[in-house]
C-alpha cells in the first residue's frame, strides 16, 4: 500500500476536530484516508494511518465508525479500517492490523526493545533450580520434556538452549504487533506485547512482556481482571475472571478460569486449571483442576485429574523447596490426596489419602495408592478393571480443543502402549519376585515404601496378565487385518517388522510415545550440531506418525518370548492362542468394567433420592435423574465393544482355518 503526506486541508480538518502533532510532516496516511473519522487525538513520532472505511458493531448491538478518537499516538503504523476510542493514556510503538478495535484502553506500549516473552527462563518443577527452560512460541511438550528432565547430558541441553535464544533475538523489536481483526475492549495496561490475528481481550487488567499467538482457526480469549507476566500464549487458549498467570507458557487449547493462580510453570495441550493454583509445574496435555482447594507444586503431571484438596509438599528438609515428583500419565487424585515430594506415581494409578513415605509406583502401573494407618499401600493392576479408567481413556480424544491446523504437541492417547505395557510386563516380573524372597504365604510385602497386601498381589498379577494378553492380542490382530495372506509362509511374511526401530524400552515425552533409542538417536543428532529448532520439531513428528509401526516391531518381539520362537518359525496353533487368549482377556476385562458400571447403579448409589418417599419413589426418581443400567450409553458401548471383538476374533480364526485347508 502507498502512503503520502497530509494535505494542508486535511492538516486543517484534523485541527478543527481537536486533533494536533508535534509534528504533522511525521505522519503519513494511505491515499484513501480522509480526516473526518480522527477527533481529539494527539500525534507524536511517526505515524502511519490506514483508510477508515467502515463500522464496527459492539456487544449489545452499538454500531461505531473505524477511526480514531480521544487517544495519543506515538511511533505507531495503524491498518486499514481500526477503531480507536478513549485511550487514557497513550499507544505507543505498535503495528496495528486492519479491522481491529481497541477501545477504553489504559495504555498500549512498547518500552525498548524486547523478545515479547521468549527467551523467559522458567523455573519449572525444581524450585531451588536448576530446570530452567526457556520458553518461545513454538515450545512443544516433547522438546520441553527433554529440556526439563534430560540434564544429564549437558552438550545437548546447551545447543537446544542456544537455538532457543537464537530464536528469541530473532523476535526482538522496539515495536509491538497488533494482528488483525483483534478486539481489545475495556483494559487496563498492555506493555510488550504481540497479540496475534482475531484474539479477544475484554476486561483484562495488565499484561507485560509476552506473545498472544492467537490466529483466525484458533482464536485467544482473555477476560476480566486477567493479569499475565513474562508469558508465551499458544493458539485457541482462553483465561477469565481474574486469572493470574506469571512467567508460563500456556499451551493449545488451555482453559484458565474463576480465579486460577499460576505462576513459573509450563502448561501443555488442552490443561484446564479452575479456582486452585500452580507452582512451579511441568503440566503435560490433559493435566486437569478444578478445585478451589487444590495445589499442584513441583511436579511433572500429564492426563491429570486432580480431586478437590489434593496437595504436595517440596519442602522437606532444610535446604529448602527443592524436592520435586512425577505423576505419570493418567494419574488421579482424590479428594484431600496428599504427596510428599519426591515421590513417583505410576501411570493410569489412583491416589487416595496422605502419603509421607515418598513412594515410588512407577513399575505398576494402574494401581491404587491408598493410605491406611498412615502407612501408604499398593493394589496393583485395580484400576485396569475400572469404568473410570476406560471412561477416561475415551474422553480425552473428544476433548481436544485444538482447532489450529498447526498442532504443536504430538499426543498418544493409547491407554495400552509399549510404554504402559512395558510396566506390566516389569510389574508382574516385580511381584514374582516379591512372592519368591518373602513366600507365598506372607501377608504383606513391602516394595519401594510401600506395602501390598498377598491378595493384592496375586490379584494385581492376574490384572497384569490380562493387560498383556490383550495389548499383545491387540497388535497381532491389527497386523493381520492389515495385509493379505493365503498362506503360512506368507502370514510369517506380513509378520515381519518393518524395521527394528521400536525394540527396548519406551519413553512418554509428555504425551507422545516413543522407544527411547529414537529418543536417544535424536538427542545425539543435537549433540552433534547441524540440527535446527525445525528439524527437530520434524523428528518429533516422525515419532508420532510412525508410533503403530515402532508399536508392532516391539509387540512382536515380545510374541516371539510368549512364544519361544521366532516369527520365521511360529506355527498357526502358536497364533490362534495368541488370539482366543486376546479374546479372554477383552471380554475378561469388558465383564470386569461391565461390573464396576454396575456399582453406579445400585441401592447405595440412590441414597439421596425421592427424598420424601420410599423406596420404589427413590428408585424410580433415580432412573428419571439418572436412567438405568441397561440404557446407559456406556454400559450399552462395552457390551458392543463385547460383541465386535468377539467377532472379529471369530473371523480372524476363520482365516486362518482357511490355510489349513
Amino acid at each position: 500500500m502507498s502512503y503520502r503526506s497530509l494535505t494542508a486541508a486535511e492538516i486543517a480538518a484534523l485541527e478543527a476536530q481537536g486533533c494536533a502533532a508535534a509534528d504533522w510532516q511525521e505522519i503519513e496516511v494511505a491515499d484513501a484516508f480522509e480526516p473526518s473519522h480522527v477527533h481529539n487525538t494527539h500525534f507524536s513520532g511517526h505515524n502511519v494511518l490506514g483508510a477508515f472505511n467502515r463500522e464496527f458493531e459492539l456487544p449489545g448491538g452499538l454500531r461505531v465508525h473505524s477511526g480514531i478518537y480521544n487517544a495519543t499516538i506515538h511511533n505507531c503504523e495503524i491498518g486499514n479500517d481500526v477503531h480507536i476510542f478513549n485511550i487514557h493514556n497513550y499507544i505507543a510503538n505498535y503495528r496495528i492490523g486492519d479491522n481491529s478495535c481497541i477501545e477504553n484502553v489504559n495504555s498500549v506500549l512498547v518500552d525498548g526493545r524486547t523478545t515479547f516473552g521468549n527467551g523467559v527462563r522458567v523455573p519449572v518443577m525444581n524450585e531451588g533450580g536448576g530446570r530452567e527452560i526457556p520458553i518461545f512460541n513454538e515450545l512443544s511438550a516433547s522438546l520441553a520434556y527433554i529440556l526439563t528432565l534430560y540434564r544429564h547430558r549437558p552438550k545437548m541441553i546447551h545447543a537446544v538452549e542456544t537455538m532457543i535464544d537464537a530464536y528469541a533475538e530473532a523476535q526482538a523489536s522496539d515495536h509491538g504487533e497488533i494482528g488483525a481483526n483483534v478486539r481489545i475492549l475495556n483494559c487496563g495496561t498492555i506493555k510488550n506485547v504481540r497479540i496475534g490475528d482475531y484474539a479477544e481481550l475484554a476486561g483484562v487488567s495488565r499484561l507485560k512482556n509476552g506473545t498472544i499467538n492467537s490466529n483466525r482457526y484458533a482464536p485467544v480469549r482473555l477476560g476480566s481482571g486477567v493479569k499475565c507476566a513474562d508469558f508465551i500464549i499458544a493458539s485457541g487458549v482462553e483465561i477469565g475472571d481474574s486469572t493470574l498467570v506469571d512467567k508460563c507458557f500456556v499451551g493449545q487449547g488451555c482453559v484458565f478460569d474463576k480465579h486460577y493462580s499460576a505462576g513459573e510453570s509450563l502448561f501443555f495441550s488442552n490443561c484446564q486449571g479452575m479456582h486452585g493454583e500452580a507452582c512451579a509445574i511441568f503440566a503435560g496435555p490433559y493435566t486437569v483442576t478444578h478445585h478451589k482447594s487444590t495445589l499442584l507444586i513441583a511436579g511433572l503431571f500429564s492426563f491429570l485429574n486432580a480431586g478437590s484438596g489434593s496437595n504436595q509438599s517440596n519442602h522437606m528438609y532444610k535446604l529448602g523447596p527443592i524436592h520435586q515428583g512425577i505423576a505419570e500419565r493418567g494419574a488421579k487424585t482424590t479428594s484431600d490426596s496428599y504427596l510428599l515430594w519426591p515421590s513417583k506415581v505410576g501411570a493410569f494409578s489412583l491416589v487416595m489419602g496422605r502419603h509421607t513415605h515418598h513412594a515410588d509406583t512407577s513399575d505398576l502401573p494402574f494401581s491404587y495408592l491408598i493410605e491406611n494407618n498412615s502407612e501408604s499401600y499398593l493394589v496393583p493392576g485395580a484400576n485396569l478393571r475400572t469404568v473410570g479408567t476406560i471412561r477416561d481413556a475415551q474422553k480425552w480424544p473428544k476433548r481436544d480443543n485444538r482447532k489450529d491446523p498447526e498442532k504443536l504437541d504430538y499426543i498418544n492417547f493409547n491407554l495400552l502402549s509399549p510404554y504402559t505395557v512395558q510396566k506390566m510386563w516389569r510389574g508382574r516380573e516385580i511381584l514374582d519376585e516379591l512372592q519368591n524372597l518373602s513366600g507365598e504365604n506372607t501377608e504383606v510385602y513391602g516394595y519401594r515404601n510401600c506395602k501390598i497386601r498377598n491378595s493384592s498381589l496375586r490379584h494385581g498379577r492376574e490384572l497384569y496378565t490380562i493387560g498383556i494378553q490383550k495389548f499383545l492380542g491387540n497388535s497381532l490382530i491389527s497386523r493381520l487385518e492389515k495385509s493379505e495372506w493365503h498362506s503360512l509362509d506368507e502370514l510369517r511374511a506380513a509378520l515381519r517388522p518393518d524395521s527394528t526401530a521400536g525394540m527396548g524400552d519406551w519413553v512418554d515425552l509428555a504425551g507422545l510415545l516413543a522407544p527411547r533409542n529414537e529418543v536417544s538417536r535424536l538427542l545425539d543428532e543435537i549433540e552433534e550440531g547441524g540440527i535446527t529448532l525445525t528439524a527437530i520439531r520434524q523428528r518429533l513428528q516422525e515419532m508420532y506418525t510412525n508410533y503403530y509401526s515402532y508399536e508392532w516391531t516391539w509387540a512382536l518381539n515380545k510374541l516371539e518370548r510368549v512364544w519361544g520362537c521366532s516369527v520365521e518359525q511360529v506355527t498357526l496353533t502358536q497364533i490362534r492362542a495368541a488370539i482366543r487368549q486376546w479374546q479372554d482377556a477383552v471380554v475378561g476385562l469388558d465383564r470386569m468394567v461391565y461390573d464396576d458400571a454396575r456399582k453406579e447403579f445400585d441401592l447405595n448409589s440412590q441414597t439421596g433420592f425421592g427424598v420424601d418417599g420410599d423406596r420404589d419413589q427413590a428408585a424410580a426418581d433415580f432412573e428419571e435423574v439418572r436412567g438405568s443400567f441397561e440404557s446407559n450409553s456406556f454400559v450399552q458401548a462395552v457390551l458392543e465393544h463385547i460383541d465386535r471383538k468377539t467377532a472379529l476374533g471369530e473371523k480372524m480364526m476363520a482365516r486362518l482355518a482357511e490355510i489349513d485347508n
